[in-house]
């Protein structure tokens, strides 16, 4: 990775909840969007190295969508996932264990169409809404 863009979270819960809420595909529709006015309508998830992913990313108000996918290049059970994007960037995603529950650190490669300010607000914002809805599960 070249420069990548990082972002982090910390989420009060145990490892073995955040990682199945992080990868089983009926959890990532309630979570994987960036503000209210979007939504993830279908996700599927094969989590081995080799394994493909695919979220739907949609508008609600169906003025645009587009499919977040990739295929899985590391996966390290409740530690490490890292995969290639269909555009080629990278991403790599650690999830370590604290005295209150777990940090999540993403690194991706920035694309060369938006800022690198937008980007990491973007997924920030996916970031966060993955840890209000672990909570709110808790």
């Amino acid at each position: 990775m070249k420069n990548p863009i990082t972002i982090q979270t910390n989420i009060s819960a145990p490892i073995s909840k955040v990682w199945d809420l992080w990868n089983k595909p009926e959890h990532i529709t309630n979570w994987a969007f960036a503000s209210d006015d979007w939504e993830a309508p279908s996700a599927e998830n094969d989590l081995r190295v080799g394994g493909r992913f695919k979220t739907v990313m949609a508008a609600k108000d169906n003025s645009q969508s587009f499919d977040f996918e990739g295929v899985y290049t590391v996966v390290k059970e409740h530690s490490l996932i890292e995969y290639d994007m269909s555009d080629g960037r990278h991403v790599k995603i650690e999830f370590e264990e604290t005295p209150v529950g777990v940090k999540i650190t993403q690194n991706f490669d920035p694309e060369s169409e938006n800022s690198e300010e937008l980007q990491r607000a973007g997924w920030q914002a996916i970031l966060d809404n993955f840890k209000i809805y672990v909570e709110s599960l808790a």
